[in-house]
């Protein structure tokens, strides 16, 4: 009997990126951890012989330090996608002009830095309008992957704004980060995007089906800090209720996934898990991944949109979506 389809992604945020997003000093001259993150992931998926799609900001391909790392991602067999260039969760508020300007200049850099032109895209924070698809439609694009859909959207932003040194100002650029409460009603199997430049291919990534709280890696890690036994019985029940329902799970890593407290990073202590030694993050991850490849078909993310539109799928309208004032 076949298994049932997944896939697996990676959003390669980098240390700069976090403490943007986070409001930190510092963050301009763009301090990276890839060099550690990207031989960890690397030798991880080989191991298991997975093939997944790393997300790349543009900014990191446009650095010379970063190449190296970057190039060897394609090198593995790993598929690549368009992370934006300067990864701000409040890529809504872009004008049409300027999401054309930052994925067309992401595109270039991160073509240049690995060989691959980015046919997937997913927005920083989950961040998508219509202004951003009708972008992605136009330059040809196979899918977009920045919908969430969960409930805890504001609670999580919530968290976030405690944790930060943010400004008035910044936090009105932030304050759609994670979501709205509504985004957990949105689908959570691919369905297309119904757009005057014709349908656009959406993977969800997954939450837990019916109750719609994440289940992807990072939240488990956290789960795991409290008891690593029930972080992972957790996660297998969340892919018992995807087969259940035909859901076809599309599950997220983040580069911290793969560092921890031993790894001396004191600016990233904000993010969940990060108190944790790396040994004990691994393991968990181990251990979850291993029971998805047992009772899932694992692709990367192109597979997994060729896969899902060779179906007939639903289509939705943009109208929920956030439209730049």
């Amino acid at each position: 009997m076949n298994k049932p389809l997944a896939s697996l992604s990676l959003d390669l945020d980098n240390k700069w990126s976090y403490m943007k997003t986070h409001g930190d000093a510092g963050w301009e001259t763009f301090p990276s951890y890839l060099d550690i993150v990207v031989p960890r992931a690397l030798q991880f998926m080989a191991e298991r012989s997975l093939t997944i799609t790393f997300f790349i900001v543009g900014q990191d391909a446009a650095l010379e330090k970063n190449r190296a790392a970057l190039s060897s991602i394609a090198a593995a067999g790993h598929e690549i996608g368009n992370h934006s260039f300067h990864h701000e969760p409040w890529l809504h508020l872009y004008s049409e002009q300027q999401i054309e300007d930052e994925l067309t200049r992401a595109e270039e850099v991160i073509e240049a830095a690995t060989g691959q032109r980015p046919r997937g895209f997913r927005g920083p924070g989950y961040s998508l309008s219509p202004a951003v698809l009708r972008t992605l439609k136009r330059r040809g694009y196979e899918y977009d992957a920045s919908t969430f859909p969960s409930f805890l959207g504001p609670l999580a932003r919530a968290y976030y704004f405690m944790t930060t040194k943010l400004t008035p100002e910044e936090k009105a650029q932030r304050k759609q980060l994670f979501g709205k409460m509504s985004e957990g009603l949105r689908p959570l199997k691919p369905y297309r995007w119904q757009l005057e430049e014709g349908a656009l291919l959406e993977i969800p990534v997954t939450t837990m089906p019916i109750f719609k709280v994440p289940i992807h890696i990072s939240y488990v890690l956290y789960l795991a800090a409290f008891s690593p036994a029930l972080a992972v019985r957790y996660f297998q029940f969340s892919l018992a209720l995807c087969r259940l329902t035909g859901a076809q799970p599309s599950i997220l890593l983040h580069p911290l996934d793969f560092m921890g407290a031993d790894d001396n990073q004191p600016e990233l202590a904000f993010f969940p898990a990060m108190n944790q030694p790396f040994s004990n993050k691994l393991k968990t991850i181990s251990d979850a991944l291993s029971y998805l490849s047992k009772n899932f078909q694992v692709l990367n993310m192109e597979q997994h949109a060729r896969a899902a539109n060779a179906t007939k799928l639903p289509v939705l309208k943009t109208d929920s979506l956030p439209v730049a004032a």
